[in-house]
């Protein structure tokens, strides 16, 4: 592909197809202990994710609008925007297990949910491979499934490994993430965000430091960050912009990025999910990169 073509990635779900398909040859299977939950919320993109993994999706009742992988996640009720929840909304499919990835909210729904007599177990948020064995851990533990836990942590660490040992280079590409464009606003992404983690992890450097999370940034700071590759998620809506929007912007246009076409998207729970998927989106990434010519 040229390099001034825009990037687009068709990612597969084969890598978890493949992880499933071996737990269930060891003969890992559903929850045996008397007291496993039935009825299932997940709250969360890859809290769903991973119970689906565990081959355990078919507890799940609900799940919350983030949860679009895989795609038998969005036959399920929707109880809202993980960060925009009503404690009457999650509770009214009758779940007797919460499962809600950490910063769900707001805290008052979660104040009123940890108070009914439902448990919730948080799941933890973080961003490397002990993130998401904790992750996996996490939600194995409360579903009774502890040993099909460990063996897919281990298939993912292991998977993840390899994945990111290939993705090294010795220059590095400068990455910019940008969140959002609206109104011409440029949100990026900062140190210790998910989308500066997947970044190194697939072999490239944040092109922005000096503060951290999602911050708006300025022209000025756009120009100093001289990204050799514009990463973006794959989105529409409000917050998105085409490639011609980028390159008719003051500061991203004059981008090294913007001027070789070096644009990539990736679907968003992919890319900054941090779960069973993450091998799969080094490789994609990495992938991305070297197509750009970096």
């Amino acid at each position: 592909m040229p390099r001034h073509a825009r990037l687009r990635l068709s990612l597969s779900f084969s890598a978890l197809c493949l992880t499933v398909s071996a737990l269930l040859a060891a003969g890992v299977t559903a929850p045996a202990r008397a007291d496993a939950p039935e009825r299932v919320v997940a709250l969360g993109g890859v809290v769903t994710e991973i119970v689906f993994a565990l081959g355990a999706g078919d507890l799940l009742v609900a799940r919350d609008t983030t949860s679009t992988h895989p795609a038998e996640a969005e036959a399920l009720p929707d109880v809202g925007y993980v960060r925009a929840l009503s404690p009457e909304g999650v509770l009214s499919v009758d779940p007797d297990l919460i499962l809600a990835i950490e910063g769900s909210g707001p805290p008052e729904t979660i104040d009123v949910l940890a108070a009914a007599n439902v448990p919730l177990v948080t799941v933890p948020e973080g961003h490397d491979a002990a993130a998401i064995r904790a992750r996996i851990e996490a939600v194995a533990g409360a579903l009774g499934l502890e040993e099909a836990g460990a063996a897919l942590a281990d298939s993912v660490e292991a998977e993840l490994a390899e994945a990111v040992a290939a993705a090294r280079r010795d220059v590095p590409p400068r990455v910019l993430f940008v969140l959002s464009m609206q109104g011409g606003r440029i949100m990026a992404a900062g140190e210790g965000t998910g989308a500066s983690a997947i970044i190194e992890l697939a072999g490239g450097v944040n092109a922005l430091s000096g503060f951290e999370g999602y911050k708006q940034v300025g022209d000025e700071a756009v120009l100093l960050s001289a990204p050799d590759v514009i990463l973006m998620m794959d989105r529409s809506g409000d917050h998105a912009a085409d490639d011609a929007g980028i390159r008719a912007h003051p500061a991203l246009g004059t981008t090294p990025a913007a001027e070789a076409g070096a644009i990539v998207r990736l679907p968003g729970l992919l890319l900054l999910g941090f779960g069973p998927r993450t091998p799969e989106a080094v490789r994609a990434l990495s992938h991305a990169l070297d197509r750009t010519g970096s």
